[in-house]
């Protein structure tokens, strides 16, 4: 296959919008041998390595444990005469500035990449970034495990395993390697999930998903007497992560977190915290440009459907979620569905509605009750995915409205068996 067949930054923005990005097309053996290579060249030398999600809550914890690690290097700042080659040299960005911590159990970050495999960080950090989604951080730890030095410290943050099964053979590995394995989430655990981290000898620190981000539950789990300025990372991280947006902020933590490489964005809110410096301000207002067309692109697209007494809107799209439900919201929508090019799709609530863990847990996902993610177990070859892209996601959007009316039909007879209750 010709190379520029599947590089989707040089796309027009109607087929960028409906196309997925380059990693969708690479196959995963090359996407593990080159996360293996990057892992044992991160964790060379290593004393502690943090598996975290590399959204803007992932990283901060990361932030969060160099700072009181005391692994701390210098940030270049670009001078005029680079700053264009500088912006030149930086990965494309996917065109959804997604929160991979708000969509349990998605697939979603490969799939949407336009430079998925990113280079391991150039300066050898003692604190060392491995980054994880939700569907692999059982290959991290196996990874730390087989590539970190006996004694290493572990730290797995902002991620949460829907089984323990899916984790046990590798935090085992993990847990022999390590001295220390610290398990830092905000996520929803089922008990018994949460019950055999410990069990297996875990340190499990979970906040509440309504009141605390992941960086919130580092902050105040570790035994450090951190600057002012870090509070105020994890508060500003909250205020996205969870959705509250109070503070303009935490937009830019977030597109920045999800535009620019991982390990560049961990050193700036070290070295600044949440007040960016001009040279990132900057890129970022660059960046929005496209953003927000690819947004107008996917609420144009926008459905409002009638379930059971609920508005919801559906769309489709590879856009940034958060903003488009917003804007279904805004037009009726008591929860909206935006299903993405690579399969995946994202799902947000209301205070009307929040439910949306039950109705992505039903099409293969999790999260919290007012933001969610899944992706549906559907597509059996390309054959699929072709038809997938060709009607808008029309499969995807069908099973995952069959979800919506099938959590409402349960929530209505759990109601009424309630109701029935008190009679009684």
């Amino acid at each position: 296959m010709y190379d520029e067949l599947i590089q989707s930054g040089d796309l027009s923005l109607s087929r960028k919008s409906v196309l997925p990005g380059t990693g969708f097309f690479l196959p995963d053996t090359l996407e593990e041998d080159l996360e293996e290579q990057q892992t044992e060249a991160a964790l060379e030398g290593a004393e502690v390595a943090v598996i975290a999600d590399p959204d803007a809550d992932g990283l901060a914890c990361v932030a969060l444990l160099r700072e009181a690690y005391g692994d701390v290097q210098n940030v270049p700042e670009p001078d005029d005469t680079e700053s264009e080659d500088a912006d030149e040299d930086r990965p494309e960005p996917v065109a959804d500035a997604t929160d991979d911590a708000d969509e349990q159990n998605t697939v979603v970050a490969a799939g949407d990449a336009d430079e998925p495999l990113e280079e391991p960080e150039p300066t050898p950090h003692n604190v060392a970034l491995i980054p994880a989604s939700p569907h692999n951080v059982e290959d991290a730890l196996a990874r730390v495990a087989e590539f970190g030095d006996e004694g290493i410290d572990i730290f797995v943050c902002d991620l949460a395993p829907d089984r323990y099964e899916y984790v046990e053979d590798e935090l085992d590995a993990a847990l022999e390697t390590a001295d220390r394995v610290a398990w830092y989430d905000h996520h929803q655990w089922g008990d018994d999930v949460a019950q055999a981290v410990r069990d297996a000898g875990a340190d499990l620190v979970i906040g509440d998903s309504e009141e605390e981000c992941s960086a919130d539950v580092v902050y105040r789990s570790l035994e450090y007497d951190f600057d002012p300025k870090f509070e105020e990372l994890a508060a500003v991280t909250r205020d996205h992560d969870l959705w509250l947006r109070e503070d303009p902020r935490s937009d830019d933590l977030a597109d920045y977190a999800y535009w620019t490489d991982p390990a560049e964005y961990v050193e700036v809110v070290r070295e600044y915290g949440v007040d960016l410096p001009e040279w990132v301000t900057d890129y970022i207002a660059e960046r929005r440009v496209e953003k927000e067309a690819l947004i107008d692109q996917a609420v144009g697209r926008a459905e409002l459907r009638e379930i059971g007494g609920y508005t919801v809107g559906i769309t489709y799209g590879r856009c940034s979620q958060n903003e488009v439900a917003e804007a279904m919201r805004e037009q009726g929508a008591d929860a909206s569905v935006i299903v993405k090019p690579a399969g995946s799709a994202s799902i947000r609530g209301t205070d009307e509605f929040e439910l949306c863990h039950e109705v992505a847990g039903k099409v293969n996902g999790g999260g919290h009750p007012k933001a969610a993610g899944c992706k549906p177990d559907i597509y059996d070859d390309m054959l699929d995915y072709a038809n997938h892209w060709t009607t808008r996601g029309a499969v995807t959007k069908r099973v995952i409205l069959d979800a919506f009316r099938d959590v409402v039909d349960e929530a209505e007879e759990d109601a009424e068996n309630d109701a029935d209750a008190d009679d009684d």
